[in-house]
């Protein structure tokens, strides 16, 4: 059940919206059989395009790729000249927050229904930017599973949301509330913060109980928080293996924020399914997630897109650490072969804006199919759902269109001309009927 305060807001949101909110006019469900038709699509396994591109979409899935023979009957999305892709994973998101001015005392002046409303805010960006599927790495108040819910039923356009829940860290530490007086705000293993193996256990189970679908922990210091270096592990081997046990009872993977090669390291060695940040990588951390299978997700875009000079002092010195270490620590995770996959940490920098990662990832070195493949093959392989992430039969009817070629311009990625979700039409061109 959902909290009713959070319950009140998105059905608020679902009802009576304006039209610029709704599915792109004429196609409100995915009942019907339709055509959808373009220039060419992309194969990303094989790192080529297919031309012509004629998908049939039926009941939310792909039913056919150029189909030898098609209904005259059936109604057709004409998409020209358009590039089609499937729909796009981000990694790495905090949907249901964005950092402004006031960031630093927002936990105690907003409430689970003012994250509710920025969720539906900022799912509705992401989703038109072409991000069809997003793994949502911590919120509070369980807003992030009501946003799937609400999502998934219908109400509201977004993206598929896999969610977190409460983030888990130490006290004190990054996923912890800091730089207030004792008694303000003070968090339980229940909104994540937990001490020892079996505090830790406890937070697991109340994030899966409530509806989390992936589990974040913090294995080491971070940047936006009033901590120790931004490199330091924070929670021990015991704790980190303890998570993935029990997530791992309960079928669910684990995401470790980590930037210093400590906790890394430690995160790595304990069975998470990727390391997020990662911007201080040594060959020993290089050595072990490559022996270990873990993916590596950095996020890179924000170094460009984040406002230094409004940051407090302490939080500008460990942003430069981060922004020194993670350009070095990128070329080392190429170079080293690691498992790259795509996130952003969009909500740090303005939701909607996620397809800018692209572009930056090429300037430092990755081919532009691999930064592809991250948000969509690699994506998938790292959240364990094979249903998305390629054009293929029985997939999801997650697709988008752009123009021109993205494997020679990656940053037209950066400008989604058409977007379907589950067969749905959001943005562009509808289908309309012989």
């Amino acid at each position: 059940m959902l909290l009713p305060t959070v319950a009140l807001v998105l059905a608020m949101a679902g009802a009576n919206r304006p039209a610029a909110q709704q599915p792109a006019a004429g196609v409100t469900d995915n009942s019907r059989p339709v055509l959808v038709r373009a220039a060419r699509y992309l194969d990303v396994d094989k790192g080529v395009y297919v031309s012509p591109a004629v998908i049939l979409v039926d009941s939310g899935r792909i039913a056919g790729i150029n189909p030898k023979k098609v209904s005259p009957d059936y109604p057709v999305v004409d998409l020209g000249n358009l590039t089609l892709m499937p729909g796009l994973i981000d990694l790495h998101t905090h949907l249901t927050f964005e950092n402004g001015p006031d960031w630093a005392t927002e936990p105690v002046t907003s409430t689970t229904a003012d994250r509710a409303i920025n969720g539906v805010i900022n799912g509705r960006k992401t989703l038109l930017a072409g991000f069809t599927t997003v793994r949502d790495v911590g919120s509070s108040g369980f807003a992030d599973v009501a946003l799937a819910r609400g999502i998934a039923s219908g109400g509201i356009p977004g993206p598929r949301v896999v969610p977190a829940g409460h983030a888990i860290g130490i006290t004190g530490g990054h996923c912890d509330v800091t730089g207030f007086g004792p008694g303000v705000l003070e968090l339980t293993p229940e909104s994540g913060v937990a001490d020892g193996v079996d505090a830790v256990v406890r937070a697991v189970r109340y994030q899966v109980k409530h509806g989390a679908k992936v589990i974040k922990v913090c294995a080491t210091a971070g940047v936006f928080s009033f901590e120790g270096p931004v490199g330091a592990q924070q929670m021990t081997s015991e704790e980190l293996r303890a998570v993935v046990e029990e997530a791992s009872r309960h079928g669910l993977r684990v995401a470790a924020h980590a930037h210093g090669p400590e906790g890394m390291i430690a995160a790595a060695k304990a069975g998470v399914t990727s390391i997020e940040h990662g911007s201080l990588l040594t060959d020993e951390a290089v050595r072990t997630l490559k022996q270990q299978g873990t993916w590596y997700i950095p996020n890179l875009y924000l170094l460009d897109a984040t406002d230094t000079l409004a940051m407090p002092p302490a939080i500008r010195a460990k942003f430069r650490t981060v922004r020194q270490g993670l350009v070095q620590s990128f070329g080392m995770a190429l170079k080293g072969g690691l498992k790259i996959a795509f996130g952003t940490d969009a909500g740090v920098y303005p939701h909607g804006e996620n397809a800018r990662e692209f572009a930056v990832r090429v300037k430092r070195g990755m081919r532009p199919i691999e930064a592809i493949r991250g948000a969509t093959t690699h994506a998938a392989d790292v959240l364990g759902m094979s249903d998305r992430g390629v054009i293929g039969y029985g997939k999801f009817a997650d697709l988008i269109g752009v123009a021109g070629d993205p494997m020679q311009d990656v940053a037209t990625l950066e400008d989604v001309r058409w977007v379907m979700k589950d067969g749905i039409v959001y943005k562009g061109p509808v289908a309309t009927t012989p």
